[in-house]
């Protein structure tokens, strides 16, 4: 049961640090093609897939790093209802970048508290 716990705890560390870079990736692209004609923005889906695999996970029962499996940070077109691309506002891009930047960081720092935990367990509490 605690190697489940584990596998998961770090399985979603990796999935959401991925989705961080990907995004930061995503507004620095659009930000750069803010002004071209016919640009598309982009955003990451990441967060409903996790909670979608939260919640399979809360339905059976079960800690599964299998259950992840499926969850995988995606670049998708930003449209608005009629599908046409929606603009850039660089502010709005701004912000966002300085929101993932310090989600970002709050991810480098649980995996470090984890794998910090990790490490004391293996040397039996010892530093």
């Amino acid at each position: 049961m605690t190697d489940g716990i584990e596998a998961v705890t770090r399985s979603v560390l990796a999935l959401a640090l991925d989705a961080a870079s990907m995004r930061q990736q995503a507004i620095s692209t659009n930000i750069a093609n803010a002004n071209a004609v016919g640009y598309v923005p982009q955003r990451v889906s990441f967060e409903a897939q996790l909670d979608d695999a939260r919640r399979s996970m809360a339905q059976s029962g079960r800690l599964d790093a299998f259950a992840l499996s499926q969850v995988r940070p995606r670049i998708e077109p930003v449209v608005d209802g009629a599908g046409a691309p929606v603009s850039v506002q660089l502010d709005v891009e701004a912000a966002e970048m300085a929101r993932n930047a310090v989600h970002y960081q709050a991810l480098v720092k649980g995996l470090s508290r984890h794998f910090s935990i990790l490490s004391m367990a293996a040397g039996d509490g010892r530093k």
